[in-house]
């Protein structure tokens, strides 16, 4: 078998926060001995989170069993969803920013044509759905857990409590024409093809915001696991939420 050297466009500080994490896991159930140290097992997750490798490919570089490797990542990423934001918590973030940019995206997934309920009509493929609040500068904000890829965006913000959250706490907040109809928290361009010019002004300043969005959307699909998931749909959620905390570790 040929082996030859790669990276992670990662800073070793992300690294350091994941050993951290580990070590004190490790230490709260009396772990004696690993195959792998903690230091070992955090770069094993982040080839695979960050860079996508197979388990086959991981376990094959650090000369350990697949079982092994599926032990020690999910280990990782559940350690690292336990730390993640709850929108409560980010809410109280997100009163200090003037406003706020929503917006939803699919996150593709390996399922047949008989799994209906993952298939979204908009993006014609299957996958989960997720909701990402971002700031004013298009920097990320929260990924809400997933939905199946058929869900609508305004039914999934609402079903998440994004909408009764931001008009609780009086948050402005920009969306494409995907929300329309969420109310007044809730900024939507206008709709319709003869609009008088002072809507059409609007429409072109309200574009720019949800193109930050957009930044936040290719933040986390930078972690090339998320562009093709081929794990169980009930462990997606936390994939997200772990892909979250490593990114304000590496911020």
């Amino acid at each position: 078998m040929l082996v030859y050297p790669s990276s992670i466009d990662l800073f070793s500080g992300t690294l350091r926060y994941l050993t951290t994490r580990l070590r004190a896991r490790q230490r709260k159930i009396g772990t004696l001995w690993r195959r792998l140290p903690a230091d070992r097992q955090a770069l094993l997750a982040l080839a695979h989170l960050r860079c996508g490798d197979t388990y086959s490919r991981l376990a094959a570089g650090f000369g350990i069993g697949v079982a092994t490797v599926y032990r020690y990542i999910r280990e990782v990423i559940d350690v690292l969803a336990a730390a993640a934001p709850t929108l409560h918590e980010v809410m109280k973030t997100v009163r200090a920013k003037a406003f706020v940019i929503l917006d939803g995206t699919l996150l593709p997934i390996d399922r047949i044509a008989a799994d209906t309920p993952y298939y979204s009509g908009k993006h014609k493929r299957h996958g989960m759905s997720i909701q990402v609040l971002t700031d004013p500068f298009g920097r990320l904000l929260w990924a809400s857990p997933t939905l199946p890829g058929s869900t609508h965006d305004l039914t999934a913000a609402r079903r998440h409590g994004i909408i009764d959250a931001l008009a609780e706490d009086d948050v402005k907040c920009w969306a494409d024409k995907a929300y329309q109809g969420a109310g007044r928290p809730v900024r939507v361009p206008f709709r319709g093809r003869r609009l008088k010019r002072w809507k059409r002004r609007h429409n072109s300043t309200h574009a720019k915001s949800p193109c930050l969005g957009e930044q936040a959307m290719a933040t986390l699909k930078g972690w090339r696991l998320l562009r093709k998931l081929r794990c169980s749909t009930n462990r997606i959620t936390d994939i997200v939420k772990a892909v979250v905390v490593l990114h304000y570790a590496s911020t």
